[in-house]
Order: structure tokens, then C-alpha cells, then sequence
């Protein structure tokens, strides 16, 4: 089957409007923006938030559509990629054809129809992982990595942009719910305990390694309960999953065979005063320090590839995120969305040392892809 290119599935009209949207300069937001201004959702603010997302939300899609057409080594043309870009330019069409919005009714049907884009995109992460795959398959002989370099980059910034249209989606169409949680901003938690975050995410993380492996090591968590500062949690709870489950495969399959009792991983939290940090620490072997470059790639990944069991790309942001490789840099953008960042140290044949970084003071702005 031939691959149908842009021009011939949609219209001229709308990829000349695409082409123009993407052209235009994107505006950043912070943090401290968003608490700032959800703190009083009245009725003339969430105009001026809709007002702002129905133009905002246009640029930043066009500009990943305009991406998606033209990526390295015929990735473009893969099935999965092609279907990523049409949900890409339906977003962008729903969003050019809504009227300007000039009163609170108008502010209303805005909010259900972006919250229809925030479930159409739903899938982007997996479907992307796919096209990758499909890509790799058919790639012979195998690209070399400065190839796949280009590939990454992309990835990077697409995800990234992802992360942002995810966000500010939430949060305006959080901002309506008639009973907010106490101290809660749309997403954004004013009071929010890292301790208690990581406890449910290490919970969650262990009950994984328990239905995996028949046994889990223990979690030993370190630091205040009672500190508090403003964070999404949604955020830093898909972080802090992401590197317990690391560290709970490393040490439960280093011990598996072993008549030891297994070393428990620990769990830090640290207040500073530019940043908060998550050192999560396991004694489960390490990594060896060639393959340290290969753990933020999208294109590695040292569990079995999802690809080989069909997995059912249905369900979304599934649990078993193990196999794409897209636990750990996906995080590492999720960090950097606020002004923090992931590191990894590891002592081979030892054992890891995650370091997660929060930016305490909700200044940084969005970095725009």
C-alpha cells in the first residue's frame, strides 16, 4: 500500500493553516504562573485561560504535526507514526474550526472539546513506541547511533511538547471541578508531602515486583513527612514509580537464585533550598558504565520487547511500561518540565543511585520544545 502523504489525506486549505500556525512563536508558562492564576478560577480568568489555550494549544500542535512529517529514516511512513500525526492534525482542525470564545458558554464548550483532544492523545507514548519498533525492524543493516541520535532528539522534543499540552489541558479543565481537593490548584498540590508521594509510589512499585516475581524487596523511606512545597503530584508519582520499579527488578533478579535475603532499596528526601531531592538507592548490581549513555535512550531497553507479545496498545498508559525503554527518559522530561532533572550513578556490581531533582521554586519556565 502506497503511504498516503499529507497533501493527498487532508486538505491544502489545512495544511497550508498548519504550516502557518507552526511558524508562530510558543509562550512558556511556570509553575508559580499557574498557582498564581488558578488561585481565583472566576469566570473572567478562565475566560482569559481559554482564550489563551485556543491559540496556544494551535501552535504547539502544529508545530509537532510539521515534526511528524519529515523524521529520519522513513519513520514518517510507518503505520503508527502516520496515525499519531492524524490524531496531530484532527486536534489542530477541531481547535481552528472552534469560534472565538467570548463568554462563559463559549468558555464551557471549549473545556469539553480539549478534554476530548486530552483523550484522543491518550495513546500517543505506546503508538509512538510502536512506529519506533516497526522502524527498527525494517532498518537493515542496523543504523548506526548517530543515526538514531536524530531519532532520540526528536523523541525528546516531542514528548517534552507532550508533556506541556498535557498540562496546561489538565489544568484548565481541572480548574472547573466544583469541589477542588484541600490545597490542590487544578493539578498543582500547594502543600504536597514528597515523603507521603513516594511512600504510594514505592507501594505501587512493589505490588508490580510482587506480581512479576512472587517476592519483592523491602523499601526503606528516609525524611520528614510533614515537609511540604508546591508540585504536581501525578508528576513526581510517575517518577518516583518509574526508578523504585528499576531498582526493585536490579536487586529481586541479582537475588533471585540467592539464599540471601535481599538488601533493602531506600528512599531519601532531601529539602534544600533551590531544590528538593529523591535519592533512591539499590544494591542491585549496577549498570556497567558503557551502558550508562543507553539508559535515557528511547531505543534500548533491557526487558523483553512488548512488540513480540502484541501487547494491546488499547490500554493506554499501562502499567508495564517495561520493555519500550521509556520509563527512564520519559521521567528525565517530566523533571525537566519543571526546572529539575534525573541523574544516575552507578558503581558496577554494586548497585545504582538515582538522584531526582525538583526545582523548589516554580520559576523555571515550560522549556519549549
Amino acid at each position: 500500500m502506497a503511504v498516503k502523504k499529507l497533501a493527498e489525506s487532508f486538505s491544502k486549505e489545512l495544511i497550508e493553516e498548519v504550516q502557518r500556525w507552526g511558524g508562530m512563536k510558543q509562550t512558556g508558562v511556570s509553575l508559580r504562573y499557574m498557582m498564581e492564576f488558578g488561585s481565583k478560577p472566576t469566570e473572567r480568568n478562565l475566560l482569559i485561560s481559554s482564550q489563551f489555550l485556543h491559540k496556544e494549544l494551535a501552535i504547539r500542535i502544529a508545530r509537532r504535526a510539521i515534526e511528524l512529517e519529515d523524521l529520519p529514516h522513513g519513520l514518517s511512513d510507518k503505520p503508527a507514526v502516520l496515525k499519531v500525526r492524524d490524531w496531530y492534525l484532527d486536534s489542530f482542525r477541531d481547535l481552528r474550526i472552534f469560534p472565538d470564545i467570548k463568554d462563559t458558554s463559549d468558555e464551557l464548550s471549549f473545556t469539553q472539546m480539549i478534554k476530548m483532544i486530552k483523550v484522543r492523545h491518550n495513546n500517543v507514548v505506546p503508538m509512538m513506541a510502536l512506529g519506533v519498533q516497526q522502524l527498527k525492524k525494517d532498518l537493515n543493516p542496523k543504523p548506526s547511533s548517530a543515526n538514531l541520535d536524530e531519532i532520540h532528539q526528536f523523541l525528546d522534543r516531542f514528548y517534552m511538547s507532550r508533556i506541556g499540552v498535557r498540562m496546561l489541558i489538565g489544568q484548565h479543565v481541572a480548574l472547573h471541578d466544583p469541589n477542588p481537593q484541600p490545597d490542590c490548584i487544578g493539578y498543582i498540590h500547594t502543600k504536597m508531602s514528597p515523603v507521603d508521594i513516594a511512600r504510594n509510589a514505592s507501594e505501587d512499585a512493589r505490588c508490580i515486583c510482587l506480581r512479576e516475581y512472587g517476592s519483592a524487596p523491602e523499601i526503606n523511606i528516609y525524611g520528614d513527612p510533614s515537609f511540604t512545597f508546591p508540585y504536581v503530584p501525578t508528576h513526581l508519582h510517575l517518577m518516583v514509580f518509574e526508578l523504585v520499579k528499576n531498582s526493585l527488578r536490579a536487586v529481586q533478579e541479582r537475588y533471585m537464585d540467592s539464599d540471601k535475603v535481599s538488601p533493602p532499596v531506600r528512599i531519601i528526601v532531601a529539602d534544600g533550598i533551590e531544590d528538593v531531592t529523591i535519592k533512591i538507592s539499590d544494591e542491585g548490581g549496577g549498570i556497567a558504565r558503557s551502558g550508562l549513555p543507553k539508559i535515557f535512550t528511547y531505543l534500548y531497553s533491557t526487558a523483553k520487547d512488548p512488540l513480540a507479545e502484541q501487547s494491546d496498545l488499547g490500554s493506554a498508559d499501562g502499567v508495564t511500561m517495561a520493555g519500550y525503554g521509556y520509563g527512564l527518559p520519559i521521567s528525565r522530561l517530566y523533571a525537566r518540565y519543571f526546572g529539575g532533572d534525573i541523574q544516575i550513578i552507578s558503581m558496577e556490581g554494586y548497585g545504582t543511585d538515582a538522584y531526582l531533582h525538583l526545582s523548589r521554586l516554580g520559576d523555571s519556565q515550560e522549556p519549549l520544545p
